[in-house]
């Protein structure tokens, strides 16, 4: 299989923890792994929009390779986002631009590290608008892909927990009917929801309180969470795993991860960026591609 790797912006550590995890015998020997992208030769550290034009780049061409079938996974670099969009990159994030570019309107981010996984109903949005934002049919959504996604980690049915939007789960609805209304309604369709020939079902569980979920789902109560927005899930993921998260994007019609954090332009070409998170989101772009190949 052909694992395809950006560096993301040249002038941050995306170089140096894609060196340092291409030898690191930490990956699987059997894959093939390549470096897609012309990068210029840069001041590390200092972001330009050169260097962000080569990022840029370097996600076309990748998206391009994987669509064209020669690539089966593409594994992405962290890119400077303020930087890009002086440069014209017209996307929230990576995770749009590919979903963009492959004609898919059904995505969904999911990060993953440790023991928690979870995918998130909104993202990229103010805080103050997610309560508008959050619909029955959007959790449903989300939560089918999440099922599919654990579905091709795992055969055995997947236990999703799926939190609630408000403390303490809305009270029965003293502080907070979202839960009551929108959460639970779609709750109650995802378990209804059927099962092809080559998946298992799952089991949802909730609207359960944020504030106690995760202490569980870090105990393997549960497999995944279902988030409602975007810190709701990051923060007690990077908590638990900061140095091994990945991102991931659902609903492509390839494995497309990335390590979970930035550029980290004030360690760069320090010696101290540590390449952990994309030695695992390399292996999880490998599994992924194996297992799909499976179903």
């Amino acid at each position: 299989m052909r694992i395809g790797i950006t560096l993301g912006d040249p002038a941050g550590v995306g170089p140096e923890i894609v060196c340092a995890a291409l030898a690191s015998k930490r990956l699987p020997p059997y894959a093939e792994y390549k470096i897609v992208g012309n990068y210029p030769n840069c001041a590390v550290g200092q972001p330009t929009l050169e260097t962000a034009r080569a990022a840029a780049a370097a996600l076309e061409e990748a998206v391009t390779l994987a669509r064209r079938g020669q690539l089966d996974a593409v594994v992405t670099g962290p890119v400077h986002k303020a930087t890009m969009y002086e440069a014209g990159f017209k996307f929230p994030g990576q995770t749009e631009f590919f979903a963009e570019r492959c004609g898919v309107k059904n995505f969904a981010m999911l990060l993953t590290g440790g023991k928690i996984t979870v995918a998130l109903v909104t993202a990229h949005i103010p805080l103050r608008d997610v309560p508008a934002a959050l619909k029955k049919s959007e959790i449903v959504r989300v939560g089918l892909l999440l099922r599919n996604f654990l579905n091709i980690r795992s055969r055995e049915p997947a236990r999703i927990a799926v939190a609630g939007l408000n403390p303490h789960a809305g009270e029965s609805g003293k502080i907070g009917r979202e839960e009551i209304e929108i959460i639970a309604p779609a709750v109650a369709q995802l378990n209804q929801s059927p099962v092809t020939s080559e998946q298992s079902a799952a089991i949802f569980n909730g609207p359960i309180p944020p504030d106690t979920l995760f202490h569980h789902l870090a105990n393997e109560q549960w497999d995944a969470a279902l988030c409602m927005y975007h810190d709701q899930g990051l923060i007690p993921l990077k908590l638990h795993a900061f140095y091994s998260g990945v991102n991931v994007t659902l609903g492509l019609p390839f494995p497309r991860t990335s390590p979970d954090h930035g550029t980290a332009f004030a360690i760069a070409g320090k010696g101290t960026a540590r390449p952990d998170s994309m030695i695992a989101a390399i292996n999880l772009a490998v599994e992924l591609t194996a297992k799909s190949r499976r179903t």
